[in-house]
């Protein structure tokens, strides 16, 4: 299993790319996701393919669904040998419930919940009728995850620290919004850099765009994982 903290985000349109660049890299440097354009392209025998290269990988479809629907869903992807696979804490806790009951062996991936989306804003969420801020919705949320179960959720390194304060140092942290200081703005909001991810208690970053846009992926992940070794 990989130390590094950083999970490469493969958001790539078809396998080919994804497969230029993970060839670039190696298990010991990062872990890999897989989210739902290329799992939609490639299917799970590209899981597979990433396993036995010896990658961690945290599958990234989300999960919303009946709790029967989810709860085999999540089966098939332990199956597939994934490291980490997550659900929508929207599902609500039956739905979560049945996703643990699940993953019930030693050897099952760890499960995750999703809270609030990154890209979203407080406008977005009032639009579709949710009052809160986005940091009370995270907070409601991961507080359901953990009382049903699951091993952590995806959140904002700006919401990391209260949920570690709260929900204790084993309740694990997914952040996705990782930006370099050098990077454009782009689609994500909630954004925060690699070191003050970690340092806010984030416990995992997924890294995208800044990695796998990069002209040497290699270097930019040796330079991050420098970086948080420094920590």
């Amino acid at each position: 299993m990989s130390a590094s903290r950083i999970i490469v985000a493969l958001d790539f349109a078809d396998e080919s790319s994804a497969m230029e660049l993970v060839d670039r890299v190696n298990p010991e440097l990062c872990r890999l996701k897989i989210g739902k354009e290329l799992f939609t392209r490639s299917g799970p025998e590209l899981v597979r393919k990433l396993v036995v290269q010896g990658y961690d990988v945290f599958l990234d479809l989300k999960y919303h669904d009946i709790p029967n629907t989810v709860a085999k869903a999540c089966k098939a992807a332990a199956d597939l040998g994934v490291w980490m696979l997550n659900v929508h804490a929207l599902g609500g806790p039956a739905m979560m419930a049945a996703a643990r009951a699940a993953l019930s062996d030693n050897d099952s991936p760890m499960l995750i919940a999703v809270t609030v989306l990154t890209s979203s804003s407080e406008e977005d969420l009032q639009a579709v009728g949710i009052d809160h801020s986005a940091q009370q919705m995270v907070e409601r949320l991961a507080l359901l995850a953990r009382d049903q179960g699951l091993d952590g959720v995806v959140c904002s390194a700006q919401e990391a620290g209260v949920l570690k304060s709260s929900l204790g140092s084993d309740f694990v942290l997914v952040t996705p919004g990782i930006r370099l200081p050098t990077d454009h703005a782009d689609d994500q909001k909630r954004i925060v850099s690699p070191v003050d991810a970690v340092k806010q208690g984030s416990d995992y970053l997924v890294i995208g765009r800044p990695i796998t846009q990069a002209d040497d992926p290699v270097q930019k992940l040796l330079t991050i994982n420098s970086e948080l070794s420094r920590l």
